[in-house]
């Protein structure tokens, strides 16, 4: 195995500050309550802080270097298909689709629940019901995103969540790095 340090201590806190906020709110925070609109603050603050740091931080956390083409998300495709087992050193190309997603998701929720909040669309149902399509998006691809990061480990030999907590990614010597 041979360790490539990766995940930089902001992109590693930003992700695991935003797993226990989510979870405050969908899972144990009542919806109508105080702390339900400031636990949404602080998603949305740390939303647009990993957007500023997607243009400013290091090399991995650049937009630039993971948002993927259309080749890297065939060749990533054609290696699952055809088992072929290669580690990309940064997002994969499909789990930069999914950051990407879930970055807009996550502002989606965050503007439909502030909106809700104001005078000019308290109590508007279309707006109540944006907010519950757009969680209802986020769980679910909250759900499609751990099945990928569980299965691209066991497929590739890399475990993707000690790398996001240790911000180290161990990469078996007998597979080929993708940059």
């Amino acid at each position: 195995m041979t360790a490539y340090r990766i995940w930089d201590p902001f992109v590693r806190l930003f992700h695991w500050s935003l797993v226990a906020l989510f979870a405050a709110n969908a899972l144990f925070v009542e919806d109508d309550s105080t702390a339900h609109e400031w636990i949404g603050y602080a998603i949305a603050a740390l939303v647009v802080l990993r957007i500023l740091w997607g243009f400013v931080g290091p090399r991995h956390a650049r937009f630039a270097a993971f948002l993927p083409g259309t080749r890297a998300l065939t060749e990533q495709i054609g290696d699952i298909a055809t088992r072929r087992r290669r580690a990309h050193l940064g997002h994969t190309p499909l789990g930069a689709l999914m950051i990407v997603n879930l970055l807009l998701t996550m502002l989606a929720i965050c503007i439909s629940g502030y909106l809700m909040t104001t005078d000019a669309f308290w109590g508007i149902e279309w707006v109540e019901e944006m907010h519950e399509v757009f969680v209802t998006w986020a769980e679910i691809s909250v759900l499609a995103h751990v099945a990928a990061v569980l299965f691209e480990s066991h497929r590739t030999g890399v475990n993707l969540p000690r790398a996001m907590v240790t911000g180290t990614k161990r990469v078996p010597d007998d597979i080929r790095i993708v940059e």
